[in-house]
């Protein structure tokens, strides 16, 4: 199996001068032969992702608690911010690359507010048209991963919009990145904003309201923070991720991950996103 991350190249390294970094966190490529066919729960990041299956044009969907097939999707595909997990299938031969944007990035590339893909996995070729097609097919037409990466950069370059840097949403993320534990009305607070308001606009550009943002993020920190550890004090990763007690821990891993914090642990696979479940 092959799994390789790519950062997008400094303004400075590239014709147009303005460096998808701003927007795109890393490309990522996965590859695999004759690998064992299995199913995984991708758990919640809080930011969308552009994915593009380089074998397959025809990728199933699943409804999360019955397993059952509920619908299908291109090969190129965009997975909206979601507030639950999702399943894929894996397949014993798989060629897939990807763009993980930053939280509240995506705009730069798609018109549609993000909150309306909200648990959402939909074909690109539905916000793109015709580019998704020729996208996917010049990926198909390079020869290794390095020149894929460099075509999926390009192609994002060419499509790309300005955003506006000093935008309210952008100064709750980087608040909420900064302090983890901040309070939602800690910015209200300083941008004047009401909450109502403030939701809607922060939504719009994230996909997930603030006080839904800051719990996915909260997981993800703890999901770091169990990255290669078998014996764990859940009572010291809980506070130390500002959960009020244990309890607070389990039920959000309820809610994000259909599972427990020691179910996850039992399933999780080579991504600390990924939990493998029983074919």
């Amino acid at each position: 199996m092959i799994y390789q991350t790519y950062q997008p190249r400094a303004a400075s390294q590239i014709p147009q001068g303005s460096p998808l970094s701003q927007f795109v966190e890393f490309l990522w490529y996965w590859e695999g032969d004759d690998l064992p066919k299995s199913r995984s729960c991708l758990l919640p990041i809080g930011s969308m992702e552009l994915v593009i299956d380089l074998h397959e044009d025809k990728i199933p969907l699943f409804e999360l608690y019955t397993q059952a097939q509920c619908g299908t999707t291109k090969g190129a595909r965009v997975c909206g911010v979601h507030s639950k997990g999702f399943l894929i299938d894996k397949d014993q031969n798989c060629s897939v690359i990807g763009a993980h944007f930053k939280p509240g990035k995506s705009a730069a590339f798609f018109a549609i507010p993000a909150g309306e893909l909200h648990n959402q996995i939909i074909s690109l070729e539905e916000l793109w048209s015709g580019s998704a097609t020729e996208l996917r097919d010049r990926l198909r037409s390079k020869p290794t991963i390095e020149a894929r990466f460099l075509t999926l950069e390009q192609f994002l370059l060419s499509v790309m919009q300005p955003l506006d840097p000093y935008s309210v949403v952008d100064f709750a993320l980087h608040t909420f990145e900064r302090s983890p534990t901040a309070l939602v009305s800690t910015v209200t607070d300083q941008i004047g904003f009401s909450t109502r308001h403030f939701n809607q606009i922060f939504r719009d550009r994230v996909g997930l309201t603030p006080k839904l943002y800051c719990r996915v993020r909260r997981l993800q920190h703890v999901l770091r923070l169990l990255k290669g550890k078998e014996l764990i004090d859940w009572m010291d990763i809980a506070f130390t991720c500002g959960y009020f007690d244990q309890a607070h821990l389990i039920h959000d891993f309820r809610t994000f991950a259909n599972c427990t914090p020691t179910e996850y642990v039992a399933k999780r696979g080579f991504h600390p996103c990924h939990v493998e479940l029983s074919n």
